[in-house]
């Protein structure tokens, strides 16, 4: 379907199924959300599986003979099918529940990265990419002496491919955002994937920022694994996914060791369980996997073609409201069209520090994410030390936008030019 044959959503309905966004402000102003790309706000219907799993059913899962053991078992791999039938994944078995994106982009760094990668060989990031999809990566240079290549950007925050080939000639990895959490940026994953492929490498794909607000299919994508979190797409903290293609998972070592994820332990070593097992030693997050499930619910009871459709109306509004208001005193960075784009606004306005101008809007309820956002090569290459991020979601309208501008605007009053 495409945006504009996907029907408008009803955002006063939506937004009261938040009941944070129902609140206000010990100031006495209404919440004015608009820092989702960090994390989202969770619906009733998310607080109350959750809830209703530790009031009904909890207990240890995949050990105990008993009911509740049981039905709490049943739980998690129920939460498990869903998030797989969520980004088209194969199997439920190549859905593994971490932490979180950030422990997932881990896993595959000192687990696949460690038992493939060695000094000379090369792994191709981007300029767009969040720490988390750094450092793991700056880990094994220091310790393997792997060499790191970076996509470079085009003026307006694109990645610029023309040297992709070159790039990718001889990498044994290409790791990639598929929606920049500073820029909105949306990189063409299918043609980096398909030219990473015809070198020989592997894919990642950090899809923290894609996931959430966008039908994911992984066999569009062309990866070979993608990460995302939870709590960025009306689901809890503590919990996130990493998908892999099973053949690539099962030849990987296990990340943690400990509990559940053995079939045999001796004095002279062990052996490791079956996928998803494998990677999920210890006890997991089962009350947050519930969780993760009943937001999936959530966002298809909604349809995600309805919220990629809203969230470009509103990119749209926000990016021609910002002109007409501010003119070139506010600089939105990234790329100028909204189809390009996802629902993010990092914004720099005349000489004001982001903080200063986060500070400001919080006076008035908006809430807005300042600083380097973890992207810290991109803010160098941007020039600047850290912008006002704004980003919007189901529960956000124009009426979120239009608070913004009167705040931001409120800030000519409060600093001498």
């Amino acid at each position: 379907m495409s945006d504009t044959a996907a029907a408008p959503l009803d955002v006063a309905r939506i937004k009261a199924d938040f009941p944070l966004l129902g609140s206000r402000l010990e100031r006495g102003h209404p919440i004015v959300y608009l820092d989702t790309a960090a994390s989202s706000q969770k619906p009733r219907s998310v607080l109350d599986a959750m809830l209703g799993y530790y009031e009904h059913h909890h207990a240890n899962v995949h050990r105990g003979a008993y009911q509740l053991a049981e039905e709490a078992t049943d739980a998690l791999e129920q939460a498990r099918r869903k998030v797989a039938r969520f980004v088209g994944a194969a199997s439920p078995v190549e859905i593994v529940f971490t932490r979180n994106a950030t422990e997932a982009v881990n896993l595959v760094a000192h687990s696949w990265g460690r038992a493939n990668l060695a000094a000379g060989d090369v792994v191709v990031l981007s300029l767009l990419e969040h720490h988390a999809n750094i450092v793991p990566w700056h880990q094994l240079a220091a310790e393997r002496g792997i060499e790191l290549r970076w996509i470079p950007l085009t003026n307006d925050g694109e990645l610029d491919l023309t040297d992709l080939d070159r790039l990718v000639d001889g990498a044994r990895l290409v790791s990639v955002t598929a929606a920049s959490n500073v820029l909105g940026t949306l990189p063409p994953v299918r043609s980096i994937a398909d030219a990473a492929h015809a070198a020989g490498a592997k894919v990642l794909v950090d899809a923290c920022q894609y996931v959430p607000h966008t039908a994911c299919d992984v066999t569009e994508l062309g990866a070979d694994w993608i990460a995302f979190s939870a709590h960025k797409m009306c689901g809890p903290t503590g919990v996130g996914a990493l998908w892999g293609r099973e053949e690539i998972l099962d030849a990987m070592p296990p990340f943690l060791g400990g509990g559940s994820m053995i079939v045999n332990v001796t004095t002279e070593g062990f052996t490791p369980a079956a996928l998803p097992a494998k990677f999920e030693a210890g006890t997991p997050a089962i009350a947050e996997a519930v969780g993760f499930g009943a937001a999936i619910d959530y966002l298809e009871a909604i349809g995600m073609d309805r919220v990629t459709a809203h969230e470009r109306r509103l990119t749209t509004y926000a990016l021609d409201r910002f002109a007409d208001r501010f003119g070139d005193d506010l600089v939105v960075h990234g790329p100028k069209d909204p189809t390009r784009r996802c629902g993010i606004a990092s914004v720099v306005y005349k000489q004001v520090h982001a903080h200063d101008l986060s500070q400001v809007l919080d006076e008035r309820g908006v809430c807005v994410r300042a600083g380097h956002h973890c992207a810290k090569p991109l803010m160098r290459h941007l020039g600047v030390p850290a912008t006002a991020r704004a980003s919007w979601y189901v529960y956000n309208d124009e009426s979120d936008i239009d608070a913004m501008i009167e705040a931001v605007g409120a800030a000519d009053g409060l600093f001498d030019w």
